[in-house]
């Protein structure tokens, strides 16, 4: 008695001698091929019983006949894997353990009893070959195989030649497999090709009667079940042991009817080919996509206003405005019963919990999510999809998200919506377009499948950092929710009530193990983060967290393992933030600004000299040609409103240089105007400017003070640090609602229409009318080289 390990067969029994290739799917693993490898390739062979595609089975699920085989090459396939084998011999199994994960087979060889002369078989042999010929008159093409068979010379290389042909199920092969008695085998062979010549004639003289249509009908079923029995024997199968019968799943499917008529001329395309052609597989891949994706109105899943407002209020900590925002859309669309009629788009910084309001947004309706991220993508086929003359064609990123959700209303996330980038393969967001638009996106085209989809049931959300990158025409399909930077106060809450539990969990730990104080919280916020939302908090959490489980592990410390603020450094480094103090007092020409950065507010130092020179204008600290136009207006302003502290003379003796610290470090924008105005005055005018006073606000060169954007992240930098006192423009005192409660009552505001207000407020001066030259020489009349110069400017 001999042992191999034994290798299971699906839907397929062995017969011949000699060499043959077979595919083995998912139950030939690597496990298994070093197993066979390591006993020099032999195996044992063996069909499945009624397996039922499942993955784990036992020895009782084997047949107890197989065959001893070699396996002499192995090839990678993407179903699964191509074998070369030679079969040596019949055995019959004795007893069956399971070694690891593949099972060994006790065998001994099983041999034909000859029971019939050898006269007896001649006779029968030949008799079968006649009978073959017969039968292969009508099939066209099988003069090959004929004379094929007329070269074997015993039965069993008959009906193991024949057998693979013959529409008889996996039992009944086996049963004559397992046939020992030569005589009993040769006759229930010779009865299964009796049966299957009486079949052919019925089908032969059912054809001469039936009419052309009906003939073609009764011939294209005939052949596809000949087809498909030979697939089944030849293991082309679709990976679970059966050929895919698209006609079928077509009709199950209950498609559309422009669709089920498109699919049906995919499939008869596919019958019209070979096994080996490529394009099947082209074919094949689009008929799997029509058939997965959700083509069906969804029952409308009634919406819970009180629910969902709970939901957002449990895992987002303020951002009152925007949940009571979504709240407002979530109940309009429960009056207008789910029908989608718009798409939302979620701007703010980095962290702030954009993708996860979606989220929470998916689960208070009860919907699939999906998301895809559009970061980086510069090919209108990422959208739209490959046509499929190409190869390796694929559909778009809609289409595959629409396939994996299953359903037609998921809740669908667009991520960073900006950061589409145009190139030589089209423009990503003009493709966009069509997909945003209810008015268009219920016949949306994507070009792999070739037929319109209907998006209009989708509830679209987009995600973006900044508006400015966004194409007009794609921004102006969405409704806008900016979501802004979060306060110190709501980032503690959000560290105590989520982020910390958070890290705990994902560490092993409980709120048991570690305790955290409140001030030990707050130092982390403000000197250890510096950003607009609690991404790099959550990592600060995480590495403390971290830190203190090797203490807690290794008995360094107990628990609970209390930390307090003055901890912090041994557990997390240095500082590594530090935020600017604005100074007790502040010299003539130097004023504090406000600025707005993607990480959040900050204050901005602009500082003035004059230096002797040729009059002309030197501006550093790498700034963008916005804020360097600014440094212009501003100048244009002060020669003309403050000529009673300096003449265009004076201005032409001086050089202006003006610089805003932190030059490594890119800035633009208009938000410095009256900043850079208020800094040339006070040097002009030689007035120093309260240094807890900061401004931002655009100039005109008319002298009015326009208004600017970001004003709830400026209003909280500049409360950070230190700042009483801020001047802001008219029109942005609506904003100030937006800011906190708790930093707003510390803060003192002035709204100002035009410069003549901001220079009363941050330097006690009165402006003169616009200058002129009549207005100057009469003020000026005495001053005889202003009078020269007046002559030169003439």
């Amino acid at each position: 008695m001999k042992k191999h390990v034994i290798m299971p067969l699906k839907d397929m029994v062995l017969f011949s001698k000699g060499q043959l290739k077979i595919n083995a799917d998912r139950h030939y693993d690597l496990s298994l091929q070093n197993t066979i490898e390591e006993n020099g390739g032999y195996a044992i062979a063996i069909t499945l019983k009624d397996h039922d595609d499942k993955n784990i089975y036992d020895k009782d699920d084997f047949y107890q006949v197989g065959n001893l085989i070699k396996v002499t090459e192995v090839e990678r396939e993407a179903n699964g894997y191509r074998l070369s084998l030679d079969v040596i011999e019949r055995i019959k199994i004795l007893d069956i353990e399971l070694d690891g994960s593949s099972f060994i087979g006790t065998y001994e060889p099983l041999v034909d009893l000859v029971d019939m002369d050898s006269k007896s078989e001649q006779e029968m042999i030949q008799y079968v070959k006649n009978m073959t010929e017969e039968m292969s008159r009508s099939i066209p093409g099988a003069e090959g195989f004929v004379n094929y068979l007329s070269e074997l010379e015993s039965i069993n290389e008959l009906i193991a030649a024949l057998m693979p042909f013959l529409n008889l199920s996996i039992e009944e092969k086996q049963n004559v497999l397992e046939m020992t008695s030569l005589r009993k085998k040769s006759l229930r062979f010779l009865d299964i090709m009796i049966e299957r010549k009486e079949q052919l004639k019925l089908q032969v003289e059912m054809n001469s009667k039936f009419s052309d249509s009906m003939n073609k009908v009764y011939r294209e079923r005939l052949l596809r079940e000949q087809l498909k029995s030979i697939q089944e024997e030849l293991n082309e199968t679709d990976g679970k042991g059966r050929k895919k019968d698209y006609r079928t799943k077509i009709d199950d499917a209950k498609l559309p009817e422009a669709i089920e008529e498109i699919a049906l001329e995919e499939v008869d395309k596919l019958d019209s080919m070979g096994f080996n052609n490529a394009e099947s597989n082209v074919i094949k891949s689009y008929l799997d996509l029509i058939l997965s994706l959700p083509w069906h109105q969804e029952e409308p899943k009634d919406i819970d206003i009180e629910d969902a407002s709970k939901a957002l209020n449990e895992r987002h900590y303020g951002l009152d405005k925007v949940k009571e925002r979504i709240i407002q859309h979530l109940t309009v669309m429960k009056l207008k019963k789910n029908k989608q009629g718009s798409i939302l788009l979620l701007v703010g910084p980095p962290g702030t919990g954009k993708t996860s309001l979606a989220k929470s947004i998916a689960e208070a309706l009860n919907r699939e999510y999906v998301r895809i991220s559009l970061g980086g993508v510069r090919d209108e086929a990422e959208i739209r999809g490959h046509r499929r003359t190409y190869i390796g064609a694929m559909p778009g990123k809609i289409i595959q998200g629409m396939k994996r959700t299953g359903t037609r209303n998921p809740v669908f996330v667009l991520d960073e919506v900006d950061k589409l980038m145009a190139s030589v393969s089209g423009d990503p967001a003009a493709a966009l377009l069509e997909v945003l638009d209810p008015e268009q996106n219920n016949t949306f085209n994507d070009h792999y499948l070739d037929a319109p989809y209907d998006l209009s049931d989708v509830f679209f959300i987009a995600t973006a950092n900044d508006l400015r990158s966004i194409p007009g025409p794609l921004k102006d399909r969405m409704e806008i929710i900016q979501i802004g930077s979060y306060t110190s106060v709501e980032k503690f809450h959000i560290a105590v009530d989520h982020l910390f539990r958070i890290s705990l969990e994902e560490h092993g730990l409980t709120e048991e193990d570690i305790k955290l104080s409140d001030n030990a919280f707050k130092a982390i916020i403000d000197k250890y983060t510096r950003e607009a939302g609690v991404r790099n908090l959550k990592r600060q959490l995480d590495k403390l967290v971290r830190v203190s489980s090797e203490k807690i592990v290794t008995g360094k410390v107990e628990a609970p393992y209390r930390i307090r603020e003055n901890m912090l450094t041994s557990l997390l480094g240095h500082e590594i933030v530090r935020y600017d103090k604005v100074e007790e007092r502040n010299l003539p020409g130097v004023v504090t600004g406000l600025a707005w950065t993607p990480v959040g507010g900050d204050i901005l130092y602009i500082e003035s000299a004059f230096i002797p020179g040729k009059g002309n204008l030197m501006v550093t600290g790498q700034l963008g040609d916005v804020m360097k136009e600014s440094v212009r207006i501003s100048l244009s302003l002060i020669k003309s409103r403050l000529y009673t502290y300096m003449t265009p003379a004076d201005f032409a003796k001086m050089d202006l240089h003006v610089h805003v610290p932190a030059g490594a470090t890119p800035k633009d924008g208009p938000s410095a105007g009256i900043t850079m105005l208020t800094a040339i005055a006070s040097l002009v005018s030689n007035r120093p400017v309260e240094a807890k006073l900061a401004m931002t606000g655009e100039v005109s060169l008319r002298g009015a003070v326009l208004p600017v954007g970001g004003i709830k992240e400026k209003v909280i930098a500049a409360h950070r640090s230190g700042i009483k006192k801020i001047i802001l423009p008219q029109d942005n005192k609506r904003d100030i609602e937006d800011v906190p409660q708790e930093v707003r009552s510390q803060l003192t505001f002035i709204y100002v229409k035009t410069i003549d207000e901001v220079l009363t407020e941050a330097l006690g001066i009165e402006l003169p009318e616009p200058y002129t030259k009549e207005i100057l020489f009469q003020e000026k009349a005495t001053r005889s080289e202003i009078g020269l110069a007046m002559i030169e400017d003439r």
